[in-house]
């Protein structure tokens, strides 16, 4: 077990993506378990999706902090690849722990508009990565750790599962896993040079409610209220490893907890304080029992009504470019030193994200 060497409680956090899906419930999180804490959280409220939903997160934010009085949050809308805006938040507030999770994310997106994924994926990171080595400047104490968002995306198309983070990654298959391959290296280089202690983080297919509406799941709904037919990939042959967005939130904050140590090695020069750890619940789940499983629980929150035809509303299609057909995390190092494993079952999970869509779009 890593031990933990950094206390959250009365200390600054910088969230990255603060309204996206995985940062929005992070700061949820850090305010009902870490109080008093001070959270400053930025994000570009860019509209890749309904914005909405991230005003939403936003609002269930500030209705939770109101709770905690001990504790401080502060909003930036702002990017992160805004170098001058990140040097100010940086100087001004000096985060002990910065977790960054904005990115551009999804696969297909990244075919037809790269641009976005070197600016906010690349030049953000590195902006991040810079604003962390000069917060040691003068003999300051600086940000103790560095937590970053990777992917599942970077395994590509590796025959081998369950994926290792032992596992070679140098052959991604679309320029979002390239990036996150990116991230990976830039963080390293600067743990090496700078010696600061960074942690990246592989996430699996992330779900639950208030979550992307670019996922599958969340799109599938979309289409099936509005009579729609859903497209399942590789004629349903693509296995996910899905992993409830509690349970991300969970490791994360765990993994926040316990930087790399700093240490040097034989020849007297620091080793990078430096790891990657994969999340994700290792049990990967057929696509089509997947869809079996959401439309049950569309039907029992009310979403669809009982009768409702599926089969005519289904496709089977091959495989999108720069897709892969299997996901599956190899989470044994996250068990062994965070006495961690994702365990929310897929059936609880979608129920949930059915039970919050129909308040979210139908109840009013």
């Amino acid at each position: 077990m890593n031990r933990t060497n950094i206390t959250l409680k009365n200390k600054t956090v910088l969230v990255t993506g603060a309204a996206g899906f995985i940062g929005s419930n992070l700061v949820l999180e850090l305010l009902r378990t870490q109080s008093p804490i001070n959270i400053i959280g930025i994000d570009n409220m860019n509209n890749y999706y309904d914005v909405s939903i991230k005003d939403y997160r936003l609002r269930e934010i500030e209705k939770t902090a109101s709770q905690y009085l001990e504790s401080k949050w502060k909003f930036i809308k702002g990017s992160i690849s805004d170098k001058a805006l990140i040097d100010v938040i940086f100087s001004e507030n000096k985060p002990s722990v910065v977790v960054n999770l904005a990115a551009q994310a999804g696969v297909r997106y990244s075919i037809t508009n790269p641009d976005a994924y070197i600016e906010s994926n690349l030049i953000g990171f590195y902006n991040l990565l810079e604003a962390c080595r000069h917060s040691y400047d003068d003999g300051q104490k600086g940000v103790e750790h560095l937590v970053y968002a990777s992917s599942s995306s970077v395994y590509g198309s590796n025959k081998k599962v369950p994926y290792s983070t032992d596992d070679k990654v140098d052959n991604p298959v679309s320029l979002y896993a390239a990036t996150k391959k990116s991230n990976e290296l830039m963080a390293h280089a600067y743990s090496k040079l700078y010696n600061i202690p960074s942690t990246g983080l592989r996430f699996f297919t992330v779900y639950g409610p208030a979550g992307r509406p670019d996922m599958a799941y969340f799109g599938f709904t979309n289409k099936l209220i509005r009579g729609e037919t859903i497209e399942i990939f590789n004629y349903g042959n693509c296995k996910r490893d899905f992993t409830y967005v509690d349970d991300i939130v969970e490791g994360v904050k765990r993994v926040m907890q316990s930087a790399p140590e700093k240490k040097n090695g034989e020849d007297g020069l620091p080793l990078p304080p430096y790891a990657v750890y994969n999340i994700g619940n290792s049990s990967p789940e057929n696509l089509l029992d997947f869809v079996t499983i959401l439309q049950e629980e569309l039907i029992r929150a009310k979403v669809l009504p009982s009768d409702y035809d599926f089969e005519a509303h289904k496709k089977l299609v091959p495989m999108q470019p720069g897709d892969v057909p299997v996901t599956f995390a190899d989470t044994s190092a996250l068990e062994r030193d965070f006495g961690f494993k994702p365990s929310t079952s897929l059936r609880d999970g979608l129920r949930k994200f059915a039970e919050w869509y129909y308040e979210f779009y139908l109840k009013k």
